[in-house]
């Protein structure tokens, strides 16, 4: 079996934080700019790739064959794995369904789901409507500055899941780092930005109406993925995650099957197969039928189709 470390490709937008710099997340640009927003493990995206470590792009390194079978019907690589670091609130925002945006985009839509590493105290999330709305009301809400007022405001902590389908009005709040899996598209509708002004004084652009056409204007819904497989924590067509915690007197030992896998370890230390993982660090696994034994003191999210 073999397994490929990844170098991220990292992002530093305004409101990225320094976290990540602690597990060991550095380039010129992040540094010139003192903050690291975003960590782009798994990344196939266009733009935004991440490499071995030998600087090979991810698209270029690997064929539809070490995918496995379970991803062999997608047109791309479905799935984006991120660590993100939030020192000021995100936009608020939605993702359209694949449906809508294949018909007006021209591309596929979004699903992802959040696994809290860390949160300052009284640090959450904004998910969903704390009552029914409607277009109109979130409209004037977003052009006023007052859109925050009808958000459920959700408090998080370390270990937590949270599953956005398209449609969900979200952000995620200040304070708050994640690890995030999502649907491998970028397509983003931002409702609202506090005004924020990138170095060149230009404000991000707003998709006001076309958010409004995709939003669920109804409370949030959280999601149960309980099952018979106690290590699922998330799962949609395009990805499904599993969260394994691994102590020196407790080896994992798992397969997954006719998927590749990627693994990320999100505390501690330890290894897969005998290779050295820590916090912050990810592999890809090309699909295989082989075991794989993780050992050590860490946490590990695995995500597979």
């Amino acid at each position: 079996m073999k397994i490929y470390p990844i170098k991220p490709y990292l992002r530093s937008d305004l409101w990225g934080g320094e976290r990540l710099f602690a597990y060991g997340k550095s380039s010129e640009q992040t540094r010139a700019a003192g903050r690291i927003s975003e960590s782009w493990e798994l990344s196939f995206t266009k733009g935004g790739e991440a490499t071995l470590a030998d600087g090979t792009p991810l698209p270029e390194a690997f064929t539809k064959e070490d995918f496995g079978k379970r991803a062999a019907h997608f047109p791309f690589f479905p799935v984006l794995t991120k660590f993100i670091d939030a020192k000021q609130n995100l936009s608020v925002q939605v993702h359209p369904s694949d449906a809508y945006a294949l018909e007006n985009e021209g591309q596929f839509g979004k699903c992802e789901m959040w696994y809290i590493l860390a949160a300052d105290e009284g640090a959450g999330l904004y998910l969903g409507f704390e009552r029914e709305t409607n277009a109109k009301e979130v409209k004037a809400a977003a052009q006023d500055g007052t859109v925050e007022s009808l958000l459920h405001f959700q408090p998080v902590r370390a270990g937590e899941v949270y599953f956005i389908p398209p449609g969900t009005v979200h952000a995620i709040g200040a304070g708050v780092m994640l690890f995030e899996i999502q649907q491998n598209s970028t397509l983003t509708y931002r409702l609202y930005d506090y005004k924020r002004r990138d170095k060149d004084g230009n404000e991000r652009p707003l998709h006001l109406e076309k958010g409004l056409r995709v939003a669920n204007f109804s409370p949030y819904k959280a999601q149960d993925f309980s099952g018979a497989d106690p290590s699922i924590i998330g799962t949609c067509e395009y990805f499904e995650t599993r969260k394994y915690k691994v102590e020196f007197t407790n080896p994992v030992v798992f397969s997954i099957k006719d998927s590749f896998i990627s693994l990320s370890c999100t505390k501690g230390e330890g290894e897969i197969c005998g290779e050295k993982i820590k916090a912050g660090e990810s592999v890809f696994i090309p699909a295989t039928e082989e075991s794989i034994t993780l050992t050590g003191d860490m946490e590990i999210l695995a995500v597979s189709v």
